[in-house]
């Protein structure tokens, strides 16, 4: 597949790394040199500098011939007219295009811009995506990772194991043996740095984070079986007012259950924004830093603060300080991801990544196949798949242990039509199945095969 990336920023590098690192015909285009010679020095993609919405410049990016293009500039209208551009002048199969501004958003899901007018296969917003992955953390505070799969009977759990942890040292085996009624799978392990798919015999330690396919019915009693409490959350306190912290409160307000909830905002311009917007929710101007305006808002009481502002360190040390204040749990958003590592050392208790959600977003558009769903683990370390087995598949019509899955994959969940499976080796997975797969990275191009042979890109 030929691709066009119109932007070579964080989320274009990381599209280019996974597409490329598949064996794609990758082109980044971006009018910043010195992003483009990192995305050639550092993947095997081409890379070409220019304005993304020139028709000149996307014709030395192969515009001609490219069956998609990713406009994931930092500009909205280069990325609309980007796309109009690939439409119009070089009729490109799929476009896909970031966009940010609500204006845009509201106009484009109302259906005001058809096809015909604004030629946008695919819209991805990273603040709906950062809110809808806001909600997720609030909705099991006590993960650090969470996805929903299967239509939402499945999720994907990522747990931080601590000292105290019930089921320490003990094998995947044996808490399978333990507790056989309980719909969980073990699919991958974050130990002192390195993610890999563990198996039966392997133990759990202090310090590990694992990623588990858990029913939605057993969430509770899983977080109970590796040592979490979930607390309900009827008091939070948002940092941040801007798309991403009104998106919460305005879900949060929608909830059936009563959820008290205070935003504080630097900007008195979008606070008041905020204000006019939400109905229930108390909206404070001041500075996230300001220990005094933080207790006026009750972070005390809070079950959970969600640090959802423009910048790193702010969201980092109002999380830090909310939490040396009495906050029982604190979630900021991280765009670095140089600065992940030290949020435990800083008893922040989950983050978001806007570009692993925005990835995941933009991945689940691009599969091969029938992929209903696509999520970037990590920093682009694995992937979570969940797709429809075809007729055509090699995997179809035999057990999961006679089925040669590489090393660093493994199956998490089945729906045969409506019934979830747990699977295990004895598991027959048949044509029509919906199954979900743990990945890593190097392995998700095997994993493409099995699910599918000559299948339309489109």
């Amino acid at each position: 597949m030929k691709v066009i990336i119109c932007g070579a920023g964080q989320v274009g590098w990381q599209i280019a790394r996974q597409l490329s690192g598949e064996k794609n015909d990758v082109t980044v285009v971006d009018n910043n040199p010195a992003l483009v010679r990192r995305a050639t020095d550092t993947l095997d993609v081409q890379g070409i500098e220019g304005h993304a919405s020139y028709p000149d410049v996307l014709e030395k990016a192969g515009a001609r011939d490219a069956d998609m293009i990713i406009a994931a500039t930092h500009s909205d209208e280069v990325n609309m007219v980007t796309c109009q551009v690939a439409h119009s002048v070089f009729n490109v199969p799929r476009k896909i295009a970031r966009l940010r501004a609500q204006s845009y958003l509201t106009a484009i899901y109302s259906d005001l811009y058809r096809r015909d007018h604004m030629p946008i296969d695919v819209v991805i917003s990273p603040e709906r995506e950062v809110a809808e992955a806001a909600m997720r953390r609030l909705a099991a505070p006590a993960a650090f990772d969470t996805q929903v799969f299967l239509a939402g009977q499945v999720h994907l759990m990522g747990i931080h194991l601590a000292e105290d942890c019930p089921v320490l040292n003990a094998a995947l085996r044996e808490l399978t043996e333990l507790f056989s009624t309980l719909r969980v799978t073990v699919v991958g392990v974050r130990r002192e740095g390195r993610l890999f798919a563990p198996e039966p015999d392997d133990q759990l330690f202090a310090g590990d984070e694992v990623y588990c396919f858990v029913h939605s019915q057993d969430v509770n009693r899983t977080m109970e079986v590796f040592g979490k409490v979930q607390a309900k959350q009827d008091r939070v306190v948002i940092l941040g007012g801007g798309n991403v912290g009104l998106g919460v409160a305005q879900a949060l307000e929608a909830r059936t259950e009563r959820v008290r909830v205070k935003i504080i905002e630097k900007d008195r311009r979008v606070a008041e924004r905020a204000a006019d917007s939400l109905e229930r929710t108390i909206v404070l101007h001041g500075d996230a830093l300001d220990t005094e305006l933080l207790q006026e808002a009750g972070v005390s009481r809070a079950n959970a603060v969600l640090c959802v502002t423009d910048d790193d360190k702010v969201n980092m040390l109002s999380a830090v300080r909310a939490k040396q204040a009495g906050c029982a749990m604190a979630i900021c958003l991280v765009n670095d991801p140089s600065l992940v590592p030290i949020l435990n050392a800083l008893d922040i208790d989950a983050h978001i990544n806007p570009r692993a959600t925005t990835v995941s977003s933009i991945l689940r558009h691009i599969r091969h196949g029938r992929v209903r769903n696509v999520y970037s683990v990590g920093d682009g370390e694995a992937e979570v798949i969940e797709a429809q087995v075809l007729s055509t598949s090699p995997i179809s019509g035999n057990k999961i242990r006679d089925i040669e899955f590489p090393e660093g994959v493994l199956v998490g969940a089945i729906m045969k039509g409506e019934t979830y499976i747990k699977p295990s080796g004895d598991t027959r997975i048949d044509e029509g199945d919906v199954i979900t797969i743990f990945s890593l990275a190097a392995d998700v191009p095997e994993v493409e095969r099995l699910l599918q042979v000559s299948i339309d890109y489109f």
